[in-house]
């Protein structure tokens, strides 16, 4: 099994959908990317604590390629939106792929320079990063879109 972390602005619809892929087997939401130790939903909202809101997958690499789900990723939302999707503002909202292996940032690299060449309007502004430590998010925000069907984030 592998990891994959993905931020595409409400951790809710990035989870929900990437749930549905074949070869995932586990999903959670949680914070990634910011200085801020053990941050708290009310933290990130701060925009201050650097964090972005992110879905973190575990996949079977057997079953659904690294490569697949960067595709299904960059279909989810608009990764040309600098700090921001849809109503939702702040850096904690960005377009970020947070690479686990060498391949992974490998991968996430040619997939973005292959879309930048004209599937978008603008450029792509999504960071292609090293993941560093997953904080969870509060379970209340865990598998939302299970818990409220209908009612999570539209991407």
């Amino acid at each position: 099994m592998e990891k994959a972390t993905f931020a595409a602005g409400c951790f809710w619809g990035v989870e929900f959908k990437l749930g549905k892929v074949a070869g995932v087997s586990a999903t959670a939401v949680g914070y990634m990317g910011g200085q801020t130790q053990k941050p708290t939903y009310e933290d990130v909202c701060t925009d201050e604590t650097g964090h972005a809101e992110v879905a973190q997958v575990e996949f079977d690499p057997g079953k659904v390629g690294f490569e697949v789900l960067v595709r299904q990723f960059y279909d989810l939302h608009d990764p040309t939106q600098m700090n921001r999707q849809g109503p939702d503002e702040g850096s904690q909202y960005r377009t970020a792929i947070f690479y686990h292996s060498p391949e992974q940032k490998a991968v996430a690299e040619r997939v973005t320079a292959e879309l930048n060449q004209g599937r978008f309007r603008g450029r792509i502004v999504t960071q292609i990063v090293p993941a560093a430590t997953f904080w969870p998010a509060e379970e209340y925000h865990q598998k939302y879109g299970q818990k409220h069907p209908g009612h999570h984030c539209t991407l």
